[in-house]
């Protein structure tokens, strides 16, 4: 769990008070609406289509049972009850009065929480794995890193008006969890040919507009270079980044036109002046992070007695055997698991949770998981540390609160952004589309059977529901005041990350579970054995899904 010292808490605090005096100022008619626009934005603060939005920072979606009931009271006081959960893995809330930000800036302080760089031209939450430090195909713990990643960017002068904001995620695991090729900076963990751990840098990845696929710029860094490489980064973008044109100012716009040889030669001459300089990270400074992440009082469980158990449980109960299946992963340490809590279930906006449900789980975490959670870049929650012993009563609590849909992973557990509900830059609405393709597709037998799909739902251009690199995006688009739906096929966001190509021309919201069942037809009367959507799409390509969903009724 990272720790904030007292130097992190005065930040924090200073931060409040300031933007109070701010606020009031604002209000009162002394700052103009350009002047204030980029104070709130560095607190988080965005004017959406009804009401401003805050963003609030979860570092690498990390947080404790008290921080999240604290959210719990914020949202059912200064909002309407309820809060998001982004793509960064970040909390949003839809409702709150401008005037109240600062008192809720203060409430976020008394927990060790706050929206400073949740938005603006600045680094943003760092981003990671939902189970780092407990998967079993990780070959390290990233968090760490995430956290003087964090230490490092949080205020730091020279890039709190970059050119555009900046995404930077970091992934230590076979599967790749934080879609590292889709950020400006992606960091994996890797072993060099002498078997030493160091990162794979990549740059220019990016979705919106232009969406790219990140470059390999470093093969092999130093673990203790890391600061001063993303450093070199930082300021090659900064000085060459488009300013003129805020469509054309990401990273991966500049990686493109100079290339990424040129990219890789510019970073690696400012990194001359940076390497082995203050920022270099001494082993010291790499344990006192480490420490920050120690292992909770797990107990020592006989493994084989803990499976023959569980298999008992899951014999009795079809229901559960089918949840723990479904929503459960393995865990490093024998006798545990990983419990993913769904925030997919139909008939609620997806990634939506409650203030009943947001203290429900974190009375789940204090009872079951050390008092620690994480949220996801899917857009759910995570119980990371829970005995096997424990999963019946925890399914049984959780599928109470309607917090057990068994479908992590499935076409229904999909990623969708606020849209034109709330969004003042979206095209379309975003939620309708994603709660009628969960109705249409909610039997769970069709669903499975289907296999894993990743499904993501964007309202316009900016991507924030990364429809891009969906196995099947959709994407909101506005044509003569009317809303429409273009869909891609094919994005990854793993490691073999790939951009969806679009498969034609838009459709209206009503078709769209039609659209997707046609989709899903094709795909099923196309597939070879064993073989996944996203397998089956690359076999065979686009146009066979094509003739199928424009294919003219006789």
């Amino acid at each position: 769990m990272y720790v904030y010292d007292a130097y992190d808490q005065r930040i924090v605090d200073d931060r409040v008070a300031q933007y109070r005096d701010q606020t009031a100022r604002y209000l009162a008619g002394e700052i103009s609406e350009e002047q204030f626009l980029p104070l709130r934005l560095q607190n988080g603060l965005y004017v959406q289509r009804l009401a401003p939005m805050l963003r609030i920072a979860v570092p690498y979606g990390l947080l404790n049972s008290t921080q999240l009931r604290k959210l719990a009271e914020i949202s059912r006081r200064y909002d309407k009850g309820y809060a998001h959960v982004s793509t960064r893995q970040n909390f949003q809330l839809n409702w709150p009065q401008l005037e109240e930000v600062p008192d809720i800036l203060a409430e976020l302080a008394s927990v060790q929480m706050h929206a400073i760089q949740t938005s603006g031209n600045c680094i943003r939450n760092t981003t990671t794995d939902q189970y780092a430090g407990v998967a079993t195909d990780e070959l390290e713990d990233p968090r760490p890193y995430c956290e003087l990643i964090r230490q490092w960017s949080t205020l730091h002068p020279e890039f709190a008006f970059l050119p555009r904001k900046f995404k930077i995620a970091v992934c230590a695991t076979e599967q790749d969890r934080a879609a590292v090729h889709a950020h400006d900076i992606g960091l994996e963990l890797v072993k060099n040919d002498a078997g030493e751990v160091g990162f794979r840098v990549l740059a220019g990845g990016g979705l919106g507009r232009t969406p790219m696929i990140g470059q390999e710029v470093c093969p092999w860094l130093e673990k203790k270079h890391l600061l001063s490489y993303l450093e070199a980064i930082l300021r090659v973008y900064n000085l060459y980044g488009r300013r003129d044109n805020k469509f054309k100012a990401r990273i991966k716009i500049l990686v493109k036109a100079m290339g990424v040889e040129s990219f890789r030669d510019a970073v690696e001459k400012e990194w001359a002046s940076l390497k082995d300089g203050p920022t270099t990270l001494t082993d010291e400074e790499m344990d006192r992070a480490r420490s920050f992440f120690t292992e909770p009082a797990y107990r020592t469980i006989d493994a084989v007695s803990a499976e023959a158990e569980l298999d008992a449980q899951c014999t009795a109960d079809p229901i559960f055997a089918n949840w723990v299946r479904r929503n459960t992963v393995s865990h490093r340490k024998a006798g545990y698991r990983i419990v993913n809590v769904s925030l997919k279930a139909t008939g609620y906006a997806p990634g939506d949770v409650s203030d009943k449900q947001m203290e429900l789980i974190a009375d789940l975490a204090d009872e079951y998981a050390f008092g620690e959670l994480r949220t996801t870049h899917q857009q759910n929650m995570v119980l990371a540390d829970v005995e096997m012993a424990q999963l019946y009563s925890l399914w049984q609590k959780l599928q109470a609160a309607a917090l057990a849909t068994p479908n992590i992973g499935y076409l229904t557990d999909l990623i969708c952004c606020p849209g034109g509900d709330y969004c003042s830059l979206a095209n379309a609405k975003s939620i309708p589309v994603a709660e009628a393709i969960q109705a249409r597709f909610e039997d769970l037998d069709y669903l499975y059977d289907l296999g894993p799909i990743e499904l993501n739902i964007s309202g316009c251009m900016n991507a924030c529901g990364h429809h891009h690199i969906g196995h099947i995006g959709i994407l909101g688009v506005d044509k003569k005041g009317q809303e429409f739906y273009q869909v891609s096929l094919g994005g990854s966001q793993d490691r073999d990350a790939s951009l969806g190509k679009i498969l034609g021309p838009s459709f209206g919201q009503e078709e769209m579970p039609d659209v997707m069942e046609k989709l899903l037809t094709t795909y099923l009367d196309l597939r070879e054995e064993e073989e996944t959507f996203l397998q089956t799409y690359r076999r065979v390509g686009i146009d066979p899904f094509k003739e199928r969903v424009y294919a003219k009724a006789h």
